[in-house]
């Protein structure tokens, strides 16, 4: 059979040109429990008008009724509703970055295609998920264009990309039992080489304290440029974030791209401790979104939030970086990049 990589599709940089963001508006309350998920709805739709004021945003709505309060919501927040496109697709949950579809481009050709990966809901941690492992066919019938399917269990955070030919992701959620048993590294490598289009992959160990995904890359490392990594660091010995983020830094500080540069390799703080109801949630300044407008990167309410903003805001020259407060959502164990799931143009 064909790969998409024989054919010359691959899956760009995040910061490649957008047709548009796609999201799933939550509704589930189970994410977000009693009162949480009306609190959380005032900054997901200032993350919406963030996203709007460069590009289309694609936003995948339970039902009728949903899409009704979405539309009675949108001038409250100043958002055009021209750059809305609502679709009614019946989801599980709102996390879009690993439900959602994979977007290939073929740059000589011009043309795109989707990679339909096998969603469990994190190793089935959260049934059911039915309705989100069925969307990127949906989405693929939709924009009329072919959908591949692997047959195999990818997450879109577990995956990050340079847009030349490198990956990086992390052992202990790719290489979870919870995901593909039957495949060992080098099995998935293959996977990761035939069908996001390329040619190095490079490991990094564990995730964050409170990240259900089991160590999702992009709450830990995040390509800036096609050389260069923001790392997630903590300072604090104490922390319980602190071994985990240093044995990936100094992974990170031996690993080689392609063409035999050392990786460049910044240190991005991590907020303090973000605790609701006694749970420490994720949160971490890497789960930032990069927009055809803007950088949106989650903020905290915290001493570390400007610092992190201005690290950030010296590696992206080409478009501003802008915080906003992600303290709501970050209960339901993800922020804006979670959430996201971008559309490139060929």
């Amino acid at each position: 059979m064909l790969t998409p990589k024989s054919q010359g599709y691959f899956f760009p940089a995040e910061w490649h040109p957008h047709v548009a963001t796609w999201l799933t508006f939550p509704h589930n309350d189970h994410s977000w429990q009693g009162d949480k998920l009306a609190k959380m709805y005032p900054q997901y739709f200032n993350f919406i008008k963030a996203i709007s004021q460069g590009e289309k945003v694609c936003l995948n709505v339970n039902d009728v009724k949903l899409q009704s309060f979405i539309l009675n919501e949108l001038p409250k927040y100043g958002i055009d509703e021209t750059k809305i496109e609502i679709l009614i697709n019946p989801t599980n949950d709102a996390w879009c970055r690993d439900h959602g579809p994979a977007f290939l481009i073929n740059p000589e050709t011009k043309q795109r295609m989707i990679v339909n990966w096998g969603y469990n809901a994190w190793g089935g941690k959260y049934p059911p998920f039915d309705d989100d492992n069925n969307l990127p066919t949906k989405i693929a019938a939709y924009r009329g264009l072919n959908a591949v399917t692997p047959g195999i269990i990818m997450e879109g955070g577990s995956v990050e990309f340079n847009g030349a030919g490198t990956v990086l992701t992390s052992r202990s959620c790719l290489l979870n039992p919870n995901r593909n048993p039957h495949l060992n590294q080098a099995q998935i490598e293959q996977y990761l080489y035939d069908y996001y289009g390329q040619e190095q992959v490079l490991w990094v160990n564990d995730g964050i304290v409170g990240d259900d995904t089991d160590g999702h890359v992009d709450d830990t490392v995040r390509f800036v440029n096609a050389d260069t990594v923001v790392a997630a660091v903590e300072y604090d010995k104490n922390d319980d974030n602190y071994e985990v983020l240093n044995d990936n830094l100094q992974l990170l500080k031996q690993m080689r791209l392609l063409n035999g540069k050392q990786l460049n390799v910044v240190e991005l703080p991590m907020p303090s401790a973000v605790v609701i109801d006694e749970f420490r949630t994720p949160g971490s300044y890497a789960n930032f979104l990069i927009t055809n407008a803007s950088v949106i990167v989650p903020t905290y309410q915290c001493k570390s939030d400007d610092i992190a903003l201005d690290i950030l805001s010296g590696l992206f020259k080409d478009r501003p970086v802008i915080g906003l407060d992600a303290t709501d959502i970050i209960w339901g164990q993800g922020s804006f990049h979670c959430l996201s799931q971008q559309e490139p143009a060929v």
